[in-house]
């Protein structure tokens, strides 16, 4: 069975969402050395829960009158071109962002589902370049 093992939040002003984040629920954010990336903790390792990522938007901004809008969930896979390639089958999903290269972590692919919603799929694999 596959897991959520991660979440991204997009922002228009990343510090600014850093800070209201922290206000609201004392989450620390780190800065990923490979980019505009900043990881989340969102607390102890020890308690349910996962951590996850805040990077600038890209695009548009959402409606504003939309009821759901914003966060992406990653899902880990055991094979990131199987699962690709289930979620396309018969056309109902659609590939936003192909399998790509997240160095030292693993291969990632965003996939839109049959009613519009962004998820990422994420393969583990510490070799990825």
């Amino acid at each position: 069975m596959s897991r959520a093992v991660h979440f991204e939040i997009q922002a228009s002003n990343p510090q600014a969402l850093m800070d209201y984040y922290h206000r609201l629920f004392g989450w620390s954010f780190n800065k990923w050395n490979g980019g505009d990336y900043w990881e989340i903790h969102t607390g102890p390792d020890d308690q349910p829960g996962i951590n996850g990522g805040l990077l600038p938007r890209r695009g548009a901004l959402p409606n504003p009158d939309a009821a759901v809008n914003a966060f992406v969930i990653t899902v880990d896979v055991a094979d990131i071109d199987a699962a690709v390639a289930r979620a396309e089958h018969g056309h109902l999903g659609k590939v936003c962002t192909p399998k790509t290269a997240v160095p030292g972590i693993g291969w990632l692919a965003y996939v839109k589902d049959p009613d519009g919603n962004i998820f990422g799929m994420m393969q583990a694999d510490r070799s990825a370049k």
